[in-house]
């Protein structure tokens, strides 16, 4: 750190900024005690949904050019859309939304089409889209299914002792190859005129035989055995026969046993698409319930305006609901505030008490944790719950017998969800195997659910919470797991979040919580690179392109949500009294609005990284004031410790 600029702010300040997030961030609580912000994620949503649409004849209604105008909105001055504000092209992200302009009227002569045209091809062209876009492409018949990659129903059929199965897939790969097996299988078409088509964007012949992946240069690798599988696979189909129409069944019970009671597949919108898809191949009508209500369930995820038309990619209630609860306790709040109590109980509400597709591998660990959106009971995951107990314990809800018994179920369902390498996953345990990386539908990079530091972190500091601490056998292999992952420089990655200040964030309060000793080397290596990377204004930020190179890590434009995750890594590590935690107090404090919020423009979540990314609209207010909060309670302790060592002096 050098050439800070922002002058030191007065506890006064620091405690007005807190009462004026704290009563803004209870201004936006739900009536029935809950907070959800919205969820945006970049242009991939209004363009498939688009494309959807015009599968279904639907392209010229008023949706559709609404969601058009939202995609026109987006785009870049190169004439590109990328998966984050300011980032490069995208290509897959820029021919969707260049097909969905197109299939919705827009002119390809006019200027911002003229762009996006040059823009594409310029990246190599349409050839360059991935797995999944390519699926759409051949659904509106600008490409053969042969050049897709094969998404086997069949692999419904195969047990979980075989190395390559369905359960070896991270849980969102799941819930989207499933309905995309079936989809893959009936290979539906609808043809559209030739002059709304987007054969201008391949820089090769469209219908030419393609490899559906990229061979690589040896004879023998991985990605290339499993485009031969590809290959194979595709000569035998017109013979599966009896074994087909037998997979396709058990697909279709797989995925209505997990939309009972869920608001979608999985509750994200990707499986979403792909199940109104496969209804149709299933002979599902239009006027069907079931037809409907998958419908209305996408519908739900739509945010629309006078003009525009902008999708969410699911809801997340119960993340927003632990992390406001957690920043208002940090603020002096419990359950003895009626708004508090309120949302405790939405929570404790949601509490999972069915088995869900985790329990395939813990068999005998009874029912717990919560999700993240508002239902979706098959897929509890570690991080929300880890996040639910933390605001459980602080707002003292675990005083009451219901709380605490939720309490000590959620405790015990994440100890038994370490992996055996000693870290935490988000939704399975020991989802590892990296070979399945190479199949040719892989390119989401989404096909695992390995152990991450952030959320190993985040187990453990809930854990903390309720008096797990170094010694026990657990903790000590999450320890090993952190001190294993931690970067050179000092910092670790974040999985889900934006990036290395996310995860050294959560490490250092996971590593506090079960009490690490916070002089470690370790941990003194995070600080200095926390105080490297703060900037000249007192805060901190980081871009989506550290993960595409790590050289830009801790680098960006400067953010409420990541100063505030910087401040919060700096206090775990006990640094009160550094310039560095007192500038990000300046920072945060001088840039505060008016209504007590912050202003963000900058994604900060990660969905999948290099592929998808978050912004989270409340993570600019919940963030920054727990970290006012904890600063304030810190620093305050710190001044009432010196004031009573002085008066024994005297």
């Amino acid at each position: 750190m050098s050439g800070i600029t922002q002058t030191p702010t007065s506890m006064d300040s620091v405690g007005r900024a807190i009462g004026d997030a704290r009563d803004y961030l209870l201004s936006l609580q739900q009536p029935d005690g809950h907070w959800v912000g919205e969820l945006q994620g970049d242009t991939i949503l209004e363009s498939e949904y688009i494309l959807l649409l015009a599968y279904l004849g639907e392209e010229n209604g008023q949706k559709a050019r609404k969601a058009a105008r939202y995609i026109l909105e987006q785009q870049q001055a190169d004439g590109s859309w990328s998966n984050y504000p300011g980032g490069p092209i995208e290509v897959s992200v820029s021919v969707k939304a260049y097909f969905a302009l197109k299939l919705t009227g827009h002119e390809p002569e006019a200027g911002y089409m003229v762009r996006a045209r040059e823009a594409i091809l310029a990246a190599g062209g349409a050839e360059r889209v991935n797995s999944f876009t390519k699926f759409y492409l051949a659904l509106l018949g600008q490409i053969p299914y042969a050049n897709c990659a094969s998404v086997p129903v069949e692999l419904l059929l195969l047990p979980r002792w075989f190395y390559v199965n369905l359960y070896a897939m991270s849980s969102w790969t799941r819930t989207i190859v499933v309905p995309l097996s079936v989809f893959s299988a009936s290979k539906p078409r609808r043809g559209i005129e030739e002059a709304r088509g987007i054969r201008e964007l391949f820089a090769e012949a469209p219908h030419a035989p393609h490899w559906p992946a990229t061979p690589t240069r040896r004879w023998f690798s991985w990605p290339n055995f499993f485009l031969g599988i590809d290959s194979l696979y595709k000569s035998f189909e017109p013979w599966l026969g009896p074994i087909r129409r037998l997979a396709v069944r058990r697909a279709a019970v797989w995925m209505r046993q997990r939309l009972a009671d869920s608001d979608g597949l999985g509750a994200i919108f990707p499986p979403m698409v792909y199940t109104i898809l496969a209804l149709d191949c299933l002979g599902v009508r239009p006027d069907d319930p079931e037809m409907i209500q998958a419908r209305e369930t996408l519908d739900a995820l739509i945010l629309e305006e006078d003009e525009t038309l902008r999708l969410q990619p699911c809801f997340s209630p119960v993340w927003d609901t632990a992390l406001a609860l957690n920043a208002l306790a940090e603020a002096g709040l419990t359950t003895d505030e009626p708004a508090v109590a309120a949302g405790v109980d939405w929570l404790l509400a949601r509490e999972v008490r069915t088995k869900g597709d985790w329990s395939l591998t813990n068999p005998r660990l009874e029912p717990a944790g919560w999700f993240f959106e508002y239902r979706n009971p098959a897929y509890p995951d570690t991080d929300d719950t880890a996040m639910v107990l933390l605001a459980l314990s602080r707002t003292r809800a675990v005083d009451e017998p219901a709380a605490r018994a939720a309490a000590r179920r959620g405790v015990a369902w994440l100890v038994g969800m370490q992996n055996r390498d000693g870290g935490w996953a988000a939704f399975d345990r020991d989802i590892d195997r990296e070979i399945l990386t190479k199949v040719p539908f892989a390119d989401h990079n989404a096909m695992l659910d390995p152990s991450c530091p952030d959320i190993a972190a985040r187990v453990l500091e809930a854990l903390g919470a309720f008096g797990h601490c170094q010694g026990q056998p657990h903790v000590e292999r999450g320890l090993r797991f952190l001190e294993a992952t931690q970067d050179p420089r000092g910092c670790w990655p974040g999985r889900w979040g934006v990036n290395y200040l996310y995860g050294t964030w959560q490490v250092l309060l996971g590593l506090r919580a079960v009490g690490y000793d916070m002089a470690a080397p370790l941990v003194r290596r995070a600080v200095g690179w926390l105080v490297s990377v703060q900037q000249p204004d007192g805060g901190w930020g980081e871009s989506c392109a550290s993960y595409d190179d790590s050289a830009f890590a801790g680098r960006g434009e400067v953010t409420a949500s990541q100063t505030a995750w910087a401040v919060l890594a700096l206090l775990a590590a006990g640094e009160v009294d550094l310039p560095a935690t007192r500038a990000g107090i300046a920072y945060l404090t001088a840039t505060q609005r008016l209504d007590g919020g912050w202003s963000e423009e900058p994604f900060t979540g990660t969905g999948f990284p290099k592929v998808f990314y978050l912004k989270y609209h409340y993570y600019c207010l919940y963030f920054p004031l727990l970290a006012l909060s904890r600063f304030a309670r810190l620093a305050g302790a710190r001044v009432e410790a010196l004031s009573l060592r002085e008066a024994a002096i005297r």
